[in-house]
């Protein structure tokens, strides 16, 4: 599967915010934001003319890929499911999204970033209601059980990881338990519970373009 190889801070710099995508680093005064706080490339300190609407729907949608890791066919597959589910558009994007098994690793806090926790997630050190799932890609729901395997549970990554439970809050629609390695998914996200900072409306509009 194609990824993203380059320098992830470059993706930062561009959007003009913090997406997270290097777990700690992000947190001290090592970010590359906080050091470079312009666009990168020979023209990134430029002033720039005012954005058209087709320039911000299409930051917001590159924003989004860039946060949760995705390239463009997967995500615009994405919405057309969303677009085909009752409710909100926007916001059943970013549940689907927040649903994926490697997202869900990483709010737990058993990652430090997206891109982690998708690599533990392909390496088979995960189940879901007890079958081992090596598919980041895939979508939790309502009354699953996500559990570290009884074969990792010794890793020192692992252990780093549960050491620091707690640093970085869960969200509400998911319970985690340290001490049995497992976390169970009480419901699905509602849009007050995804911390992410898109306009989701923006990509709606992108795509129905």
């Amino acid at each position: 599967m194609a990824r993203y190889t380059g320098a992830v801070c470059r993706l930062c710099r561009r959007e003009g915010e913090k997406l997270f995508l290097k777990g700690d680093r992000c947190y001290t005064n090592k970010c590359a934001l906080d050091r470079r706080g312009y666009a990168p490339g020979q023209h990134g300190q430029a002033r720039r003319s005012k954005p058209s609407e087709y320039s911000l729907q299409l930051r917001e949608k590159q924003k989004l890929r860039r946060i949760y890791g995705i390239l463009e066919t997967p995500l615009r597959n994405y919405f057309e499911l969303a677009e085909r589910k009752r409710g909100v558009t926007g916001e059943n994007l970013l549940q689907l999204l927040e649903r994926r098994l490697d997202n869900v690793v990483y709010r737990l806090g058993l990652a430090a970033s997206r891109a982690e926790a998708r690599q533990m997630v392909r390496h088979g050190h995960f189940t879901v209601n007890g079958e081992k799932v090596n598919i980041p890609s895939f979508l939790v729901k309502a009354g699953d059980t996500i559990a570290v395997k009884e074969s990792s549970r010794k890793l020192n990554r692992i252990q780093e990881m549960l050491q620091a439970a707690g640093a970085r809050p869960i969200p509400g629609w998911l319970s985690f338990n340290p001490e049995a390695f497992s976390a169970t998914v009480l419901s699905l996200p509602t849009r007050d519970q995804i911390e992410t900072n898109i306009k989701e409306h923006l990509i709606v509009e992108f795509y129905s373009r």
